[in-house]
């Protein structure tokens, strides 16, 4: 049984993906917890109501498309952690720094109180009436919650098959094992196959054939056979779920190369003439590519010293809350990027050590520092020419400067990111462009006032009201940048503020309100609120009145406040030892002593829960994270996040050592949290400043500009607000005159690799998710006639196998298979004779099939197996708590050996088998290594010695045609033709099983 339902992103216009897998047995699997752009916390709904039901979790690509409500869930779901997730390790490194960049750039992340919840609170307090527009705010995670909530993950790498362990309140996977491959479109994307009992499901959402610059193409095809056929593992699966997105996209003429000088040819246009060009772009994924790209280019440009390039005068800029951590990430996993980039790496290696060799040899370089070679290698994400920004402050210092430039910014939705900002600067401009790299929703989610930033710039350059600009590209082609001609663009900017007065009260009563709700279900099924968090919440709008007021005086007032809370929550509950019954031991401070008198079920015992170690055949499960050297772990703030973040003992309102004032360092040095966080700025700022501005010449002197930023490193770091906060959206009006361009760097599938693969793949059912209604129905419609030509089906049936679901919509994609489990008896077991068939174990079976009883031993739990051993009984039958357990005998089919009078009368009536798929390829090969002539001739045929031809059928068929003799040019082989001796290698590649 095999259940699909698209929990989101399915023929919408919204590029966030979740999908939910129900197989037989119980057994859900959710693979991406994706969000859109705008993290509206209403979409989440129907992925809330299958979380206690889940399995595992799988996650595709470090996108928030793909894994945006990751650290949502994590903090707002209760049961979300206790879930088993599995995704690859640039996934988890990449996704890390993706969220702590998105919930640290924008409060539209955190999670807005809807208005019935505060009405409801309002009411139970007898308050005052609420105002409509209000949007109170929860606490997002912090840093060290997303890196924790990260490191929870277990990590995969490419073509290994695993078995992943179930959630604690999930059934058994009954064998389901799970198997990652590469997706290309983002580094460490994954298609996944999942394997349960007959049931072979591919998920492919959001891929790319496509070799680039830093990823590797998807790992659909098999290198070994030429490239012409799907690997085994991904060929004919039970489903195929595949995405729609770029149904509809012709590939662009030239491919890579010539995609990639088109970019150049649009920025050398617009900086030749002084304007800046904005290239808005994820933080994570395909900004990796860019930045190669650009990277290389101008390295390019500055060591040839005979052109005139604008390049040598443009500076590069990458504007991200966290590009230094992901770009960190990005050079220590070289090994999951195409194979030129460590061709490239070593290249440079090789020639750093070359210069070493000679700088010491050569007595005339030693006292000289001018124009001389370092000896250091620089690796592909070493920038010398791209400065990284991570504050807004600098983001405003570039933006008012003068001069041609290059700014890559987040987001490519122009929402939360640093790119909003770069446009309401630069966009009443018109030298200045901006250059889309990836199409966005349909003119109707503009119109709804639904699509976001870049999607009502995408709807004017598809518009093109107001004309189109040409210009000449270095191969003479015209390139097309659309006027935007003064229209008045509204640019929204949402901020954090501080709640006080009423907003305050309003505030404090939810949060009572969740507590009372909290206390009333059992512990197990409903996360806890950390009173300590709250207390701080409540305690910073009371001292922000006082701010002048001392440490102690502070700390006396978080705990009093505590306290107060806390008492206040029982008072409103009513919690009483009748209602709490044995867990007043656990809830209730000063409790220590519960009368089990009487009482019944769990108020027995104390209230004492054993942690479950995981465990299987092998023993007990270990952490790998557990034994990381130090510089493997990931260190935030100085403190290991592998061990669930800083010392929980230094939150405000605990015990301090001695003459400690604050927060302390990684040594135990005193120090306030903020000034610890600076520190480790200016250290990072210092490093970067040495690899990036040191090495930044443009004719022979430093960028002085570049050094002018450098100072910027103590400016003060952007006001946060950890407190109670509410969302303050503002609107901007800006007339717009810059210019739009669009160059597709979104590195996803197209239609020809769509319609080229699927065809390959020969999926069984087909479904299709993750693209608007049009590009849906149109693929669907491609797969059809494609389908049809390349299997013997009906169009009924082959229409009958392709699906196109909406959002919540399930789809029965089981394949109904005559299979039957039949137990083998010992003496047939011994006659088996195994052929092995391309690293498959193949054998014939011939025996007599008969219903027997069978013994099976069938205890009540772990525990009464144990405890049988030491009880002696009735081995027949022994009884544990009232439980029987002992051999219990069922009928089930056995296939045993044939008799003897049987046996002699099939021998005459069967008939040899040939098993196997031998490749013309593969059989080209071999005929060519024995000395015959072998070439392919036309599509699907092989000619051998000029004599025999060797054709393959669409069913796989081979046929061979010739004659049976030699010709006498041949006297190797006069004694055997060349028809027999191609038949006898044919034979030699595939396993004869002989009948009887």
């Amino acid at each position: 049984m095999f259940n699909f339902i698209p929990l989101l992103g399915a023929q919408s216009s919204t590029s966030a993906s979740q999908s939910l897998l129900e197989l037989d047995g119980g057994v859900k699997v959710l693979i991406d917890v994706g969000w859109d752009e705008r993290f509206t916390v209403s979409k989440l709904k129907s992925l809330e109501r299958h979380i206690p039901s889940l399995s595992i979790i799988l996650l595709t690509h470090a996108t928030t498309s793909h894994l945006g409500a990751f650290a949502h869930c994590c903090k707002n779901f209760p049961l979300f952690t206790q879930i088993p997730i599995y995704a690859t390790t640039p996934v988890i490194s990449l996704g890390r720094t993706l969220l702590q960049d998105i919930y640290s750039s924008t409060p539209l992340a955190s999670t807005v109180i809807p208005q019935d919840s505060l009405a409801e609170s309002s009411y139970a307090s007898g308050s005052v009436r609420l105002d409509p527009t209000l949007q109170l705010l929860l606490q997002p995670p912090t840093t060290e919650e997303i890196a924790h909530y990260f490191s929870l993950i277990h990590p995969l790498k490419y073509s290994q098959p695993h078995e992943p362990l179930p959630s604690a309140f999930s059934p058994p996977l009954n064998g389901l094992k799970i198997t990652a491959y590469n997706a290309g479109h983002t580094l460490g994307g994954t298609i996944w196959h999942l394997q349960h009992g007959m049931e072979s499901i591919v998920h492919a959402v959001d891929w790319n054939q496509v070799r680039e610059n830093v990823l590797g193409g998807a790992a659909w095809l098999d290198a070994s056979g030429g490239g012409a056929e799907v690997i085994e593992q991904l060929r004919k699966p039970t489903a195929l779920v595949c995405s729609s997105r770029g149904a509809e996209k012709v590939s662009l003429t030239g491919g890579r190369k010539r995609r990639d000088d088109l970019l150049l040819d649009t920025i050398r246009a617009t900086v030749a003439k002084g304007g800046t060009v904005l290239i808005p772009t994820d933080t994570s994924a395909r900004v990796l590519e860019l930045a190669y790209l650009l990277e290389q280019v101008w390295r390019k440009e500055h060591s040839s010293s005979g052109s005139d390039s604008p390049f040598k005068s443009t500076r590069i800029y990458l504007a991200s809350k966290n590009v230094g951590a992901t770009m960190r990430y990005a050079r220590s996993m070289l090994e999951w990027m195409d194979e030129n980039i460590a061709k490239e790496l070593e290249a440079e290696e090789a020639m750093a050590t070359t210069k070493k060799q000679h700088k010491r040899t050569d007595s005339k370089q030693v006292g000289g520092r001018d124009n001389q070679p370092t000896g250091k290698a620089s690796g592909p994400f070493d920038f010398k020419h791209i400065k990284l920004l991570e504050r807004r402050k600098q983001v405003d210092k570039i933006t008012s400067a003068k001069g041609a430039r290059v700014i890559l910014a987040s987001d490519a939705s122009l929402e939360w990111g640093f790119s909003k900002e770069v446009l309401r600067k630069i966009a009443t401009d018109p030298m200045n462009l901006i250059i889309l790299t990836e199409s966005y929703g349909t003119l109707g989610d503009v119109a709804s006032g639904e699509g976001s930033l870049g999607s009502l710039l995408w709807s004017w350059y598809q518009e093109r009201r107001d004309g189109v600009a040409l210009e000449a590209g270095a191969d003479g082609q015209n390139l097309e940048q659309v006027h935007t001609g003064g229209r008045e663009l509204h640019i929204k900017s949402a901020e954090r503020v501080a709640l006080d007065g009423k907003e305050l009260l309003t505030y404090q009563q939810f949060l009572a309100t969740q507590r009372r709700l909290q206390n009333q279900v059992p512990m197990g099924n409903s996360a806890t609120i950390e009173t300590a968090a709250d207390a701080i919440d409540e305690t910073s709008s009371t001292s922000s009145s006082s701010s002048e007021e001392s440490d102690p005086e502070r700390q006396g007032k978080a705990l009093n406040t505590s306290a107060a809370v806390a008492n206040l929550n029982r008072n409103k509950a009513g919690l009483n030892k009748e209602t709490l019954g044995v867990n007043v031991l656990l809830r209730q401070p000063g409790v220590y002593d519960y009368d089990v008198r009487g009482k019944k079920g769990r108020d027995q015992m104390f209230p004492f829960v054993s942690k479950r170690r995981r465990a299987d055949d092998f023993g007990e499960l270990i952490r790998p994270d557990d034994y990381l050297r130090a510089e493997e772990r990931d260190d935030i703030d100085g403190h290991d996040m592998r061990d669930g973040g800083p010392n929980k003992d230094n939150k405000l309102g605990q015990k301090r050592k001695w003459g400690a004032t604050g927060w302390e360092g990684e040594k135990g040095e005193p120090g306030s949290r903020m000034t610890n966080k600076r520190r480790q700025h200016d250290s990072s700022t210092a490093d970067q400043r040495g690899m990036s501005n040191g090495e930044n010449l443009t004719n022979g002197h430093v960028d002085s500009e570049l050094d002018e930023l450098s100072d910027t490193s103590d400016l003060e770091a952007d006001d946060v607000i950890d407190g109670p906060s509410k969302l303050v959206v503002e609107t901007h009006s800006v007339e717009a005159h810059l210019k739009i361009a669009y160059v597709d760097f979104a590195g996803l599938h197209d239609q020809r690799s769509l319609s080229m693969l699927i065809p390959l793949i020969q999926p069984r059912k087909l479904i299709l998710v993750g693209g608007t209604a049009e590009e849906t129905e149109y693929l669907a419609s491609e797969c059809r006639q494609k389908l049809i030509s390349a299997s013997s089906g009906t169009a009924e049936a082959t229409q009958n196998n392709i699906f196109t679901p909406t959002d919540g919509q399930m789809v029965y994609a089981s394949v109904d298979t005559n299979a039957w489990t039949v137990k083998l008896s010992n003496a047939l077991v011994k006659r088996l004779r195994w052929q092995n068939v391309r690293g498959l174990g193949v054998v014939t079976l011939m025996g007599q099939l008969a219903a027997t009883a069978v013994d099976e031993q069938q205890p009540a739990d772990n525990m009464s197996q144990k405890r049988q051993k030491l009880v002696k009984k009735d081995p027949a039958e022994s009884e544990v708590d009232g439980k029987s357990i002992g051999k219990t005998q069922h009928i089930a089919p056995v296939l045993d050996v044939l008799p003897p009078s049987m046996a002699a009368a099939t021998r005459s009536v069967a008939q040899p088998l040939h098993v196997g798929d031998l490749r013309l390829a593969d059989l080209r090969k071999i005929l060519q290594s024995t000395g015959h002539t072998a070439e392919f001739r036309g599509e699907g045929t092989l000619l051998i010695d000029g004599l025999v031809a060797v054709r393959k059928t669409a069913t796989g068929k081979l046929e061979v045609e010739g004659g049976g003799l030699g010709l006498p040019d041949y006297p190797a082989r006069s004694l055997e033709g060349s028809f027999y001796a191609v038949k006898r290698k044919i034979y030699d590649g595939l396993a004869v099983i002989a009948g009887g």
